[in-house]
């Protein structure tokens, strides 16, 4: 059930009501929301179900055994239970067919024909998104920065809610339950807030996303036989393409919830205007990197044991990252070079010595340089292949000088006249994130004059009657 249909709009038009007018029972109102999710959840796959209440279960009874036990052996071996049931799940559904195919490959660079039947394993969507922000739980509880919950209700609506679910943002525990387990009250200005968010995540993902994913899906398919002018728009297109359409969903998740006066945290902050790698980092999936940075980075030893350590361990969660977007060596490889990318970045290292602070040019080159750095490795991220991904290179680097890219239907895979929308549509994009940056989408819709406030919003929503594309497909990142 996607949140751009119409199946989406028919089950919030009947969950809605519903919930308001349980809000004042909390047991009542947390049953309705759990089985909404289950029933959200389960319209991709019912079969599912069972890995999310698998995981809640082991987790919240992992977490209250933590929790009152005094022995450190015992709190431990609670902890790894968690760890091996989650991880374990994730690692078979996620990663079997690429360790057993890696070794195969291995086997034959040896000289060993190894031939291996394995199994075809479908991924559960979210499932990366929900074994995280479950085990983060258990985590919190062991380290005795979170108290466990008494409801296995609550703690399982806090897994399962549904705006979040399959695509983020990954919620603590410690941010989210409190508000599970605490009554709610209908807010106009909430409300409003809310609204605004899911129309302004639909204009991402339908106006802007789906319209460039036309062309993108084309060239990745087959990069040789497009110019390298050619290659260069579909790089450009698919940064675009994937800012749009996962912090469009983001959007629309945290809008959903602010409808039920539930706030979620913010997981996208104008990445595209960062003057540095690690400056993009703190803007892009913000709760999948904050979550690595408490879970791995600090745990490793952070920055306390020196600079080699330090770079060891930011290149190791960069490549933890690479996997778990997507079991590919082309994934391994994007990780690893935002890895370097983040330990080499000349901009933040002359910031940290505190030269050239305020200089305009330099914070330019610095913006050049982090939109080409993060263009050319999302070459890897969206290639099929690594050899795909050199081929776009090869094109680009050997031929560029020698294409004239002809904007017609054959070539481009879209129409002149849908050529100019989508520039159109990127205009209005990054004029808008302009004004959002650093102060929220909120704040700033908030600070306007009323009449500017809805000009905005009747704004946005005739574009969307009027120009979104017959076919609005699946979001990105549900393959994660």
């Amino acid at each position: 059930m996607l949140f751009n249909s119409s199946t989406f709009l028919a089950f919030y038009a009947v969950l809605f009501p519903l919930y308001w007018f349980l809000h004042r029972n909390l047991r009542q109102r947390n049953a309705l929301l759990l089985v909404a999710s289950y029933f959200f959840y389960g319209s991709w796959d019912w079969r599912f179900l069972s890995l999310i209440i698998l995981s809640t279960v082991v987790d919240y009874y992992c977490g209250k055994r933590i929790a009152m036990s005094s022995a450190a052996r015992h709190r431990r071996a609670f902890l790894i239970v968690s760890l091996i049931v989650n991880l374990g799940i994730l690692g078979f559904f996620k990663y079997f067919g690429f360790f057993v195919t890696s070794f195969i490959d291995l086997m034959s660079v040896l000289g060993i024909h190894a031939n291996y039947y394995t199994l075809s394993i479908i991924l559960p969507v979210g499932i990366s998104f929900y074994t995280f922000q479950t085990l983060s739980y258990t985590i919190d509880i062991y380290y005795k920065k979170l108290e466990p919950t008494n409801s296995l209700l609550n703690f399982a609506t806090f897994v399962a809610f549904f705006p979040q679910l399959v695509a983020g943002p990954i919620e603590r525990a410690k941010k989210l339950l409190p508000q599970i387990e605490s009554p709610t009250s209908f807010g106009p200005q909430q409300f409003r807030e809310g609204v605004f968010l899911i129309l302004w995540g639909l204009f991402k993902k339908t106006l802007i996303a789906d319209r460039l994913s036309v062309y993108v899906d084309m060239v990745f398919a087959s990069p040789g036989d497009f110019t390298g002018l050619q290659c260069v728009v579909a790089v450009l297109f698919f940064a675009i393409q994937i800012y749009c359409d996962f912090s469009g969903y983001s959007d629309i998740a945290r809008g959903l919830a602010k409808t039920m006066g539930i706030e979620l945290m913010v997981n996208f902050n104008t990445p595209y205007f960062s003057t540095s790698i690690r400056e993009f980092w703190q803007r892009w999936h913000i709760s999948l990197s904050t979550w690595f940075r408490d879970y791995l980075y600090i745990p490793l030893g952070g920055s306390r044991r020196g600079d080699f350590f330090t770079k060891r361990n930011i290149l190791i969660i960069f490549l933890v990252s690479g996997l778990w977007h997507g079991a590919a060596y082309t994934f391994v490889v994007w990780g690893f070079l935002h890895g370097l990318g983040h330990i080499m970045d000349p901009h933040h290292h002359l910031r940290e010595k505190g030269e050239f602070e305020s200089s305009l040019w330099l914070n330019t080159l610095g913006l050049l340089w982090t939109l080409l750095f993060v263009n050319c490795a999302w070459v890897f991220f969206r290639a099929e292949s690594l050899s795909d991904a050199m081929t776009i290179f090869d094109n680009i680097f050997k031929t560029f000088s020698q294409n004239t890219l002809i904007f017609s239907e054959v070539v481009i895979g879209m129409s002149n006249t849908e050529f100019i929308l989508s520039l159109y549509v990127i205009a209005i994009l990054f004029l808008s994130d302009y004004f959002f940056k650093d102060r929220g989408v909120e704040k700033v819709t908030n600070s306007m004059p009323v009449i500017f406030r809805w000009s905005y919003s009747w704004f946005l929503l005739l574009n969307l009657i009027l120009l979104a594309p017959s076919d609005s497909g699946s979001f990105i990142y549900f393959q994660f």
